[in-house]
């Protein structure tokens, strides 16, 4: 399978549909729950291709996701990426791809996303961070679909593990992570999305000013006459103490504008604006 781009001659993203086909034995049976971890995922050209086009920390593009549960930055819109991101994205939506995924993960007729429901390209900048969680379980304009697997392509060069950032994955009862996964260059994370497939990387990045952890994230479903319907479901971990009362209450707020969200038809942009908002006056109120 290959698609031309500007940038780069061929992606082709055939050795990588081999590895995953050949890789459903090491899937099933990672722990806490089904995931693979693939290094050098892409061709080198289109790998750095990639990252070069990612948009820069102060892109107007981005989508702040700023509260106490995750400060993190968003860009779910392909029309305003490059031209590799744009046909990679485009490459990992394609039945091929996605027939792959389906023999690795065990869930047969997944659907990809390309609204990027969730996902697209993601940042994380100094200080910034994502607390313990479990997905949501349907897609906002389409509750005929419910989300079963993550896929994670992460574009740092150059990312020194001192700085934070590794995705940390958590048994069913958060009480001891398993897992970590460094965000190193051209890596594939994948996992299958459920109640109990917590995940996150909680403390606050240590990374230069300037830097950020980035990555591309799709969402795949499958559909069903009537899944049940949870917005992301955060946990503070043993030893958060006091914090973990903010993370509740911060995920009380989620749940009601994830509501918002599919019955209002309120913007992802729209309901962030208004939880950043709590999240200022939260730290404003904090005593010095």
């Amino acid at each position: 399978m290959s698609l031309h781009t500007g940038l780069v001659d061929i992606i082709d993203i055939e050795p990588l549909l081999t590895r995953l086909a050949e890789s459903r034995d090491e899937y099933a049976s990672a722990s806490p729950y089904p995931h693979i971890v693939i290094d050098d995922a892409l061709p080198p050209a289109v790998f750095g291709a990639a990252a070069a086009e990612f948009p820069v920390p102060h892109d107007a593009s981005w989508i702040g996701y700023l509260h106490v549960n995750e400060t993190k930055f968003a860009n779910p819109r392909p029309a305003t990426w490059g031209p590799t991101l744009q046909e990679l994205a485009a490459t990992l939506c394609t039945d091929e791809f996605v027939k792959t995924l389906s023999k690795l993960t065990g869930f047969e007729h997944l659907v990809a996303d390309p609204t990027m429901d969730g996902g697209g390209l993601h940042q994380t900048l100094r200080g910034g961070h994502l607390n313990v969680h479990a997905d949501f379980t349907t897609h906002h304009r389409h509750p005929e679909l419910r989300r079963r697997v993550n896929v994670l392509l992460y574009l740092n060069e150059g990312w020194n593990p001192e700085w934070g950032g590794a995705l940390e994955l958590w048994d069913a009862g958060v009480r001891s992570c398993v897992r970590r996964v460094e965000p190193i260059a051209n890596r594939l994370l994948i996992f299958t999305t459920s109640d109990e497939a917590y995940h996150g990387h909680p403390d606050a990045l240590a990374c230069p000013a300037g830097v950020a952890r980035r990555s591309l994230a799709l969402y795949y479903f499958t559909e069903e006459e009537h899944p049940v319907r949870r917005a992301t479901r955060y946990r503070p971990r043993p030893g958060d103490g006091v914090k973990g009362a903010a993370i509740w209450a911060d995920r009380q707020a989620l749940a009601l504008f994830d509501q918002m969200r599919v019955r209002l038809g309120v913007s992802g942009a729209a309901a962030s604006r208004v939880l950043e908002q709590g999240f200022r006056l939260l730290r404003r109120s904090r005593p010095a």
